[in-house]
């Protein structure tokens, strides 16, 4: 990636994290939490080797670790900050209450959580407390991990490594039974000469001008059709359309399996 990113380092932000601790089988994968303030600093000289750069434009903690204080998470990011290796702090899945613990102590500048027109919860309380405090919001699996694409229905198969096929929401039955959400899109794609995964983006970048969400993609198309979502404008009319259809579907299965759930919203 360092390198890669070289020739253009002066047109992009890089945002990378910390919060996980190898695996000891030393194959790349991660294990347990880890945001102790000796780790942070640890991640952050990798980061920055690995990278090839003088400073972070947006380090985010992973996933809030229940056995540190957010208060010391935050604060070795603020003397991370202060030593110019640091430009901005950013939390993942975490919830109100720890959102403002940490921003007390250092700003916080970005949270990234999922949030798609398939996994509203932010709406509760997170993307009113972010508007409060001045904090951007950069929704993860916008396209509700491709579900929302239309690519995907329940006689889907997926490879054997892939983690949808211990995910609840992406058994045959739940995504039989959440077509009507990609219908919804497909409908409202057809008006618009769009695709169903652009819609999912466009509604995403409608709802607050703070908004910047991350599709992931392997393909090049597929990356110049969700760049493509930019360019879709959903007017008022359409918004209230697409919300008074998709308030009558109720989106079957957990997103998570429960044990992977217990690393989220703290």
């Amino acid at each position: 990636m360092g390198e890669a990113l070289a020739p253009f380092r002066e047109q992009v932000v890089i945002a990378t994290k910390f919060g996980f601790k190898p695996a000891s089988d030393g194959e790349g994968r991660w294990s347990e939490l880890d945001s102790r303030p000796e780790h942070i600093r640890e991640a952050v000289e990798g980061s920055l080797k690995r990278l090839r750069v003088d400073a972070i434009d947006l380090l985010y903690q992973h996933r809030v670790d229940p056995d540190v204080p957010i208060e010391d998470v935050a604060g070795a990011v603020k003397d991370l900050i202060r030593q110019g290796k640091v430009k901005h702090f950013g939390l993942s899945e975490a919830e109100v209450q720890t959102i403002r613990r940490a921003h007390a102590v250092q700003p916080v500048a970005a949270l990234q959580s999922e949030y798609s027109l398939w996994w509203r919860k932010p709406e509760e309380e997170v993307i009113p407390t972010l508007e409060e405090l001045g904090i951007g919001f950069v929704p993860f699996s916008p396209l509700g991990k491709g579900f929302l694409t239309g690519k995907i229905d329940e006689n889907t198969t997926f490879d054997s490594t892939d983690f949808r096929n211990i995910v609840p929401r992406f058994t045959p039955e739940a995504r039989k039974a959440n077509q009507a959400l990609v219908e919804l899109l497909g409908r409202v794609a057809g008006q618009k000469k769009a695709t169903p995964a652009q819609i999912a983006l466009a509604w995403l970048l409608a709802q607050k001008p703070w908004i910047a969400p991350i599709p992931g993609t392997t393909k090049l198309h597929r990356l110049e059709e969700n760049l493509g979502a930019a360019n879709v404008e959903l007017t008022a009319y359409d918004l209230r359309d697409i919300e008074a259809a998709a308030s009558k579907i109720e989106v079957q299965g957990a997103r998570y399996s429960e044990q992977a759930e217990q690393t989220t919203y703290r």
